[in-house]
């Protein structure tokens, strides 16, 4: 699929296209939208979590180029077209939420690939219920300890705008509509409050920590950090991308995990 193509399907939820559809799938009082696809002869399922102030339009691209696998795009509470809590949740109540989801759909175990913010939501749950993944893949993870303040993050922010592919800037507006910036920015504080090197030092699972070549807000240094933390880490770094890899680099993205995924569980 091409990179329009992907950028192009990224907005079309809830309509079914390209083997993907929708559900609404309730977890306590809350209901959350589940953008999915059933391909692929492999067993394990790809959930896929989105970072900060996107949904799982972001995450479509790479989606699209996961061909082995099923794949399981949750929209967090209060972002995409789940539903919107009045407080935004932490990223130990996201994980929660999640495990929640995997149980009820009844596909763990699973892989869990997270970006950015929901790098830590996926870090967080395999603290937290370590039964339900045999591996992880976190692109561009948040927070940074050398930046982890409302203001470092903003400034990075700033700084990785620059060398962004300015076409998605539409699936990225319509993501910050959804939640909304009130939302986004308690978000924002509940992920650098997270004691991220804490949950890493936690983990078991053979990871795979990836970064775009020119991402200014997960740099080199820190994914080396969090690779020393854990057991069995591996680096990828995918040359020209910025902090949006799953956008913008899909297909180098989507190849790159299904080979490592192909290593891991098979």
């Amino acid at each position: 699929m091409s990179t329009r193509s992907g950028r192009k399907a990224a907005l079309a939820a809830p309509a079914d296209g390209d083997g993907f559809s929708s559900s609404w799938e309730r977890v306590g009082a809350r209901r959350l939208h589940v953008r999915q696809r059933h391909n692929g002869n492999a067993t394990t399922p790809v959930v896929m979590l989105h970072g900060l102030a996107c949904s799982h339009r972001h995450l479509i691209p790479t989606a699209y180029a996961i061909r082995r696998h099923p794949v399981f795009l949750p929209d967090l509470l209060g972002f995409g077209l789940s539903d919107k809590p009045a407080a935004a949740l932490d990223v130990g109540e996201h994980a929660q939420v999640v495990a929640a989801l995997v149980d009820q759909m009844a596909i763990s175990p699973v892989a869990v690939l997270g970006c950015s913010f929901g790098a830590q939501v996926a870090a967080e749950l395999t603290v937290r219920r370590p039964d339900l993944v045999t591996s992880l893949i976190l692109v561009g993870p948040t927070t940074d300890p050398t930046a982890a303040s409302v203001r470092g993050q903003l400034r990075r922010l700033l700084l990785d705008l620059v060398g962004e592919d300015p076409r998605q800037a539409r699936i990225l507006a319509a993501d910050i509509r959804d939640a909304g910036v009130r939302r986004i920015l308690a978000t924002l504080r509940h992920a650098v409050g997270h004691p991220m090197t804490d949950a890493l030092s936690a983990i078991n699972v053979p990871t795979l920590l990836v970064r775009g070549s020119a991402d200014r807000i997960a740099p080199d240094a820190w994914l080396a950090k969090a690779a020393a933390l854990m057991p069995d880490a591996q680096r990828l770094t995918i040359a020209g991308a910025a902090h949006n890899a799953v956008t913008t680099a899909g297909i180098q993205l989507g190849a790159a995990v299904e080979a490592y995924l192909r290593r891991t569980v098979g």
